[in-house]
């Protein structure tokens, strides 16, 4: 199956929201409680209310076979803000090609990643600037704020 990538289309929010859900319900789950899994994607309420951010920033989606399998965001100061990857299509290079995209015109790229997304990251060469937790519908959720300097090599699928 060949996947390709293209521009995020407003019409394409409600796929979006829902591999948003099942993403950190399946994916993040070993790492993150029940409750704190139903208060992230809680925030899907919250994804409904940056639907305008989705169009504004650099959406980008994976498809295979017209599936999306994945998209991701970065905001004009270089901040991906989104990744997520179906959960039936992890470790497959789509997280890769997707950050590879969305990383291509900046030198210097930040991201809050989960605990799930870290290994990840730091594979592509982000380095965690500090650990955190954030408050989401009042139960806390330790991520890491992490940052890449283009000089870094390029993402390696773990």
């Amino acid at each position: 199956m060949e996947m390709r990538l293209r521009k995020y289309k407003p019409s394409d929010f409600d796929t979006v929201s829902k591999l948003f859900y099942d993403t950190i319900h399946a994916v993040n789950g070993k790492d993150y409680t029940q409750e704190q899994c139903n208060a992230w994607t809680a925030k899907s309420d919250c994804l409904k209310k940056k639907r305008g951010a989705l169009k504004k920033q650099h959406t980008v989606l994976a498809e295979q076979d017209g599936m999306i399998v994945g998209f991701g965001s970065v905001d004009d100061t270089g901040c991906l803000d989104l990744l997520y990857v179906h959960k039936d299509y992890q470790k497959q290079g789509i997280a890769t090609a997707l950050c590879k995209e969305l990383e291509k015109d900046f030198t210097v790229m930040k991201t809050h990643a989960s605990l799930t997304a870290k290994p990840f990251f730091e594979a592509c060469g982000y380095v965690a600037i500090q650990a955190q937790e954030v408050d989401c519908l009042g139960i806390k959720l330790k991520n890491y704020v992490m940052e890449k300097h283009r000089s870094i090599t390029d993402c390696q699928d773990i």
